[in-house]
């Protein structure tokens, strides 16, 4: 609860910091937009040659699109900031600062995930829902309140799974500080902005179950489009679950092996 009534104070400090360097603001609209045009020139040449890919069509995709964008907002206002001061470039971990954040009287898990908001991903939250209340629009009768219901569901579940991945890869750095294990992490998510149908079945495979980046974005897809498979809506809860507990455990277990910058 101490954490929670910090966060107000969290997103002021965040923003006071990004105020700071006003060039940012315009970078971030810059590429924001980019990736948003990058996207549906995607779609818009794939599906300028072919009707369909795998039972996905144009708007199909275009949900998905706008639930990658979603999910890459929300990662990049919340869910991946503080993570990246710990175990990013020039990180806490290896620059020797980290011994402050466990010098504060909370939960160090939650506090490193919470403490950082980039607020400048507003505006990519904003494109994202703008891309898919657009594609809903054109689906039309596909949706119902049960396909919402789900949606909302697997979004919530596909979240706390990429969550608990960077969370984990956050947390091998503390045995390996050097490498940056996210950036790995990072060209994987980017395949997710397509269905995983349209991929190799070897390749669809781990990025289904070995680093589930499909179960972030196409899986909310599928229950929105009305293609979700029951067994899969389970695979996602249950994946979620597993996940954030190995992500807990070996955050645990790091850090009882940190050794003070100072030692």
């Amino acid at each position: 609860m101490r954490l929670i009534k910090l966060i107000p104070r969290f997103i002021k400090v965040s923003f006071l910091e990004e105020a700071a360097y006003r060039s940012n603001f315009f970078i971030s609209i810059f590429s924001s937009i980019l990736n948003l045009v990058t996207g549906v020139l995607g779609i818009a040449i794939l599906y300028g040659q072919i009707q369909s890919v795998n039972g996905w069509g144009v708007f199909e995709t275009m949900a998905l699109l706008g639930v990658y964008l979603i999910v890459s907002a929300l990662r990049g206002l919340f869910i991946g900031p503080g993570l990246e001061a710990l175990a990013g470039m020039d990180g806490e971990i290896w620059a020797g600062k980290f011994d402050f954040v466990l010098l504060r009287p909370l939960n160090t898990q939650v506090f490193v995930s919470l403490r950082k908001w980039r607020l400048f991903s507003m505006f990519d939250l904003l494109l994202g829902i703008g891309v898919l209340v657009t594609a809903a629009i054109n689906l039309g009768a596909a949706l119902t309140g049960v396909n919402m219901v789900l949606f909302l569901l697997t979004l919530i579940s596909g979240l706390t799974i990429l969550y608990a991945i960077l969370l984990i890869f956050s947390a091998l750095v503390f045995w390996s500080p050097g490498v940056l294990f996210t950036w790995i992490f990072d060209g994987l998510f980017q395949m997710s902005r397509y269905p995983m149908g349209m991929y190799p079945g070897w390749l669809k495979m781990a990025l289904t179950w070995i680093v589930p980046v499909g179960m972030i974005t196409t899986i909310p897809a599928e229950a929105l489009t009305g293609k979700l498979n029951p067994w899969m809506l389970g695979a996602s809860l249950a994946l979620a679950a597993v996940l954030l507990a190995v992500g807990s455990f070996l955050f645990r277990t790091g850090l009882r092996r940190y050794a003070s910058a100072s030692s």
